[in-house]
């Protein structure tokens, strides 16, 4: 009897890189690896993965706490890479992943559904100061794990393609307070705050309260600042606003935090 859903692990998530791993008993994927090809490595292993067991890696975008180890571990293992034809323009003009084949080489178009295996995948637009930042929501036998950060707000339109997934990575990048009192430049705290900047603590646990359904059973805090953001705040917010917000009925589920060079276990969706 085929196993039913997926298998995933968040790699490591934080302002200093970002990686998440995603398997089905036919495809292994990674998306992103905005750490060095050996942590990336050392992080699969945590998980008893390899680099050689994978089948593609999709990218979100051209930051490099994102892809930082892609160009090595495609080239070391022979790997596809997917990203957007705007995302590839601007990687291959900066020559940001060094030499890659062109064999290797993907377009995964935003708002668009590609199939990898048995495993459905949708891409979706974002509002980051990229080049045209895309996240993605996996699906398999009716359950579905979102993926969501690097983004300065959640639209309405937005909150709809995302709705009621079984589980979720979402944004707790900052705190409010710590950002704006705390030494960064007023104009990077202006690229953090902005609308094409990042989600507070706050803002993720608005658009969990927007977005999450019956179905939801995890929620993960993902690309939390080292600077600006202290781990147990974040999850404390995010539990306190979902307590007081009128959740659909039947709604049990439980947060989760990550960690910027620690693998979160292998989890069944």
């Amino acid at each position: 009897m085929e196993e039913v859903g997926f298998k995933y692990s968040i790699l490591a998530s934080g302002s200093t890189g970002n990686s998440f791993y995603i398997e089905t008993p036919k495809k292994k994927l990674l998306v992103d690896a905005g750490l060095t090809g050996k942590k990336v490595t050392s992080l699969l292993a945590e998980i008893d993965r390899s680099p050689e067991d994978l089948d593609a890696i999709l990218i979100t975008h051209e930051h490099s706490d994102h892809i930082k180890g892609v160009g090595v571990l495609a080239r070391k293992y022979n790997l596809d890479i997917y990203a957007n034809s705007k995302t590839w323009q601007m990687i291959d003009h900066r020559q940001m992943l060094g030499k890659i084949d062109v064999a290797q080489k993907h377009v995964f178009e935003r708002d668009k559904m590609m199939t990898f295996g048995d495993l459905d995948v949708e891409s979706f637009g974002v509002s980051h100061d990229a080049a045209d930042p895309q996240f993605y929501r996996f699906m398999k036998d009716g359950k579905s794990f979102v993926m969501l950060t690097d983004t300065g707000y959640v639209s309405d339109r937005l909150s709809g393609v995302i709705e009621n997934a079984d589980a979720y990575l979402i944004e707790s990048n900052h705190d409010i307070e710590i950002l704006r009192s705390g030494s960064y430049p007023w104009s990077l705290k202006q690229r953090i705050l902005s609308d094409q900047g990042h989600l507070s603590n706050e803002d993720g646990a608005a658009a969990m309260i927007r977005s999450m359904g019956n179905k939801t059973k995890k929620i993960f805090l993902g690309h939390l600042s080292k600077e600006n953001n202290i781990k147990e705040l974040a999850h404390m917010t995010m539990e306190n606003q979902l307590a007081m917000a009128d959740l659909p009925l039947g709604s049990q589920f439980t947060v989760f935090d990550t960690s910027p060079d620690t693998a979160c276990p292998l989890s069944d969706i």
